[in-house]
């Protein structure tokens, strides 16, 4: 199991501090073998508000960083101009040496696309068809669009890329046929434990690969899943520290639901609501079911003895990385960045288990007798 950082923060501290968790927790994931750090596209709501554009965070984390992949989680690529995409990236790809990949999502709130109303119908097709563009850009191929006056031109993006492939990911909020879509089009996924438990998703992991292979890709794919995360010593300390942040937390993704659902669209994972406010009541019920139903097995808020067996659980499923979102507001910067040192912990854990593993492997088949 790999494991990246996620960010997608609904806490929008005051001043230049906004962004210190970020920068320095990119540090800390780029010099202690962490996978990635994920940056996402929100728009409009302190929800995730601190991340309107992924291009902009990685290229900043760029030049503080050497190693890690630089991810978006998630590019909602219908608010975009594909050849935009393919012109940002590729700048960031440079600054980074050749560090660059994008989880591509269709987008939900309906309230987005005022960037472009027309592509809230059609936006799961538009998204496929922007990934082949993109693809074809990327790899320095000339494409046809329209100018100004209906003539057709050939452009082609400046500056390259660094790598001659663009490392993708598709997004899915559980839909079983966005799995299979990515499989088929070669598309690493990125997904999480909202409206899925591991014994869904594993039948939804298994689909995905089938779908690759039945395509002919080589390889299998890259399952990444997000998992909301702070880690400690003590469980009772860690579940002191995150209970109320992460129901404010939970409270604020309500929000921003409740106003898509105003806005005549989905809300997230596709699903479609009648708008209406909930009584308080309710929604206090209802942050301590989802507050338990998270702490006890959706997420890596724990110590490394109780995370281990949700992590085995997650591989035994089929996924390959975990995505660590660590800013929903548990503690400060320094608080944050301790938990990642015991991250870290469960991290090298795994990692040394992977190498045991694969050595065992090569022993057997060194072991075989010839035929």
């Amino acid at each position: 199991m790999d494991f990246g950082v996620m960010f997608f923060s609904s806490v929008d501290r005051a001043g230049a501090a906004k962004y210190d968790l970020l920068l320095r927790a990119a540090r800390f994931a780029d010099t202690h073998d962490f996978s990635c750090v994920w940056t996402p596209e929100r728009h409009f709501h302190p929800f995730g508000g601190l991340f309107p554009n992924p291009a902009v965070t990685s290229a900043a984390l760029a030049t503080i960083t050497s190693r890690t992949q630089l991810r978006a989680g998630s590019l909602i690529s219908p608010l975009h101009h594909a050849v935009r995409i393919a012109e940002d990236w590729s700048v960031v790809d440079n600054l980074s040496g050749g560090r660059v990949a994008i989880s591509f999502g269709s987008g939900w709130n309906v309230n987005d696309f005022v960037f472009f109303p027309d592509r809230y119908q059609t936006r799961q097709q538009v998204m496929f068809e922007q990934i082949e563009l993109v693809r074809q850009l990327w790899r320095g191929d000339r494409v046809v669009q329209t100018n100004s006056f209906g003539k057709e031109v050939e452009i082609a993006i400046y500056p390259k890329p660094v790598q001659p492939e663009l490392p993708i990911w598709v997004t899915s909020s559980g839909n079983v046929e966005t799995f299979k879509s990515a499989g088929k089009v070669g598309a690493h996924v990125l997904t999480h434990l909202i409206g899925q438990d591991p014994g869904q998703l594993a039948g939804k992991i298994a689909a995905y690969r089938q779908a690759w292979d039945a395509a002919g890709h080589a390889g299998r794919g890259t399952v990444s899943l997000m998992l909301h995360t702070f880690m400690g010593a003590r469980l009772d300390d860690v579940r002191a520290t995150v209970y109320t942040p992460f129901r404010e937390y939970l409270r604020s993704a309500l929000s921003l639901e409740q106003l898509a659902a105003v806005g005549g669209g989905a809300i997230s994972g596709g699903h479609k609501i009648a708008p209406q406010d909930l009584p308080a009541d309710m929604v206090e019920d209802l942050l301590d079911v989802t507050f338990e139903r998270y702490f006890e097995g959706g997420s890596l808020m724990g110590t490394v003895a109780t995370c281990e067996p949700i992590v085995q659980r997650l591989i035994d499923a089929g996924v390959d990385e975990a995505a660590c979102l660590v800013d929903f507001g548990a503690g400060d910067t320094d608080a944050v960045l301790a938990s990642l040192d015991v991250v870290n912990e469960l991290r090298d854990g795994f990692s040394t288990r992977r190498l045991q593993a694969s050595a065992e492997d090569a022993l057997r088949q060194f072991a075989q007798p010839l035929e």
